[in-house]
């Protein structure tokens, strides 16, 4: 393995069979079993030449799979010339041995094959140091199981982070750089908040959230002419990016794109994300985007509403923005979204449609959150009054010899940022 600083891309030589054990308990899921697990070994470039599922109760706590199941998988393996297991939940060390014992293949897991994609995609420091800290965190109890295995590894897909070229990654090591890469998190997010609080007050706030590859970054560029990265690829977007839109007439808001969920995302990403995502806990309205042609759409919705209130932001405005409406096969399937989600909005942001009605919509919302003021300005003070114009709707405008008398309407966090400016008074 390599140091944490030092991580590649995935092998695309690597030949995959995508192993599963399906429970009564989860989510029910319209999609072929392991299609997503597919598309993430997709974005790595692997190449999937089989797949294994077991209807289980439970796990089985040795071998993840039954006995006969694995020698099916291990026939599977030979005639398919696989040179790689992936499983679609977490292993113990002990399971990922016992697979790799009887089948002579490496084993990763579901959230070894995030971590892999995650490392790709991370492009600014701190998304760096969160996927750093989530994959320390991830080794540590796997330490043994991964010295052992590592004296003949030639690195490939699944965790090509901590420790291939060096054996300096013992426990006390990687607690401490586990410390070390927290502290550093920890001054970037309090830089981080101290600007977000201040951008915030000026103004009014929307974050971008939902499930992976839901087309946030699409909706993005299309509101706010930005020009963020459209791939269709699982977690595209790592950073939280905040852009200004101009939703009309002295009506500009801020729009932030997060990163997108997924199904059983790991709690070591959850964890080490949360202060990007808190980004958006930090928005007066929260857009909750949805791949409404996706057969388990519904699905995403609730694996995206899981993880909000686990994180306690359940609690926002939010619309539903149910997106790629013209690939929808079913119109039922739309009809049936939209009655069980009924504030929502339809569009089509490749193709712009329905645009019109999406910012009405928006527009309705930051309407809401406006509040009509009167207010006096220092007529010296072009800087504030530019604001002013920028950032508030005028509807009466009055020039004295020293100062600017106006009524406004402005949002909220606009207005106690205006209190608080030197020599304005707000007189109702």
């Amino acid at each position: 393995m390599q140091s944490f600083e030092q991580k590649t891309h995935s092998t695309p030589e690597e030949r995959a069979i995508l192993i599963g054990v399906q429970r009564p308990r989860e989510l029910q899921s319209y999609e072929p079993p392991l299609t997503e697990l597919g598309n993430l070994a997709d974005t790595v470039g692997v190449e999937v030449v089989g797949k294994l599922i077991q209807r289980r109760h439970k796990f089985h706590p040795g071998t993840y799979m039954g006995k006969g199941k694995l020698q099916e998988l291990k026939t599977l393996a030979e005639e398919t010339d696989a040179t790689l297991i992936i499983s679609d939940h977490d292993l113990s060390p002990g399971q990922s041995r016992n697979i790799e014992e009887m089948t002579d293949i490496r084993v990763i897991d579901r959230t070894e094959l995030i971590l892999d994609i995650f490392a790709q995609h991370a492009k600014t420091k701190e998304a760096t140091l969160q996927v750093d800290l989530a994959q320390m965190e991830y080794v540590m109890p796997r330490l043994k199981r991964m010295w052992t295995h590592l004296e003949g590894s030639q690195g490939g897909v699944g965790f090509r982070g901590p420790g291939e070229k060096q054996l300096e990654t013992d426990r006390q090591i990687i607690k401490k750089k586990i410390a070390d890469c927290k502290s550093a998190i920890r001054k970037i997010q309090e830089r981080k908040n101290r600007e977000v609080k201040s951008r915030n007050q000026k103004f009014f706030t929307i974050g971008l959230v939902g499930y992976t590859n839901a087309g946030k970054s699409s909706l993005m560029n299309v509101l706010t002419e930005a020009d963020v990265l459209v791939e269709n690829k699982l977690f595209a977007t790592l950073d939280t990016r905040t852009r200004l839109w101009n939703l009309a007439q002295a009506r500009k808001v801020l729009l932030s794109d997060t990163v997108g969920f997924i199904d059983k995302l790991p709690h070591h990403l959850v964890a080490s994300f949360r202060a990007t995502l808190e980004e958006a806990a930090q928005s007066d309205v929260l857009l909750h985007v949805v791949d409404a042609s996706h057969p388990d759409a519904e699905r995403h919705i609730m694996v995206v509403e899981r993880v909000l209130r686990k994180m306690k932001l359940n609690e926002k405005n939010a619309l539903y923005v149910f997106n790629k409406i013209d690939l929808v096969e079913d119109p039922v399937d739309l009809e049936n979204l939209k009655r069980a989600y009924p504030n929502h909005v339809c569009i089509s942001a490749k193709h712009k449609q329905n645009m019109d009605l999406f910012s009405a919509k928006v527009l309705g919302i930051f309407e809401a959150n406006m509040i009509e003021v009167q207010a006096v300005v220092p007529a010296k003070n072009g800087k504030l009054l530019s604001w002013v114009a920028e950032c508030a709707r005028i509807i009466e405008r009055e020039f004295k010899e020293q100062s600017v008398h106006l009524r406004i309407s402005l949002s909220h966090a606009n207005l106690e940022w205006l209190r608080k400016q030197h020599g304005v008074q707000i007189l109702a």
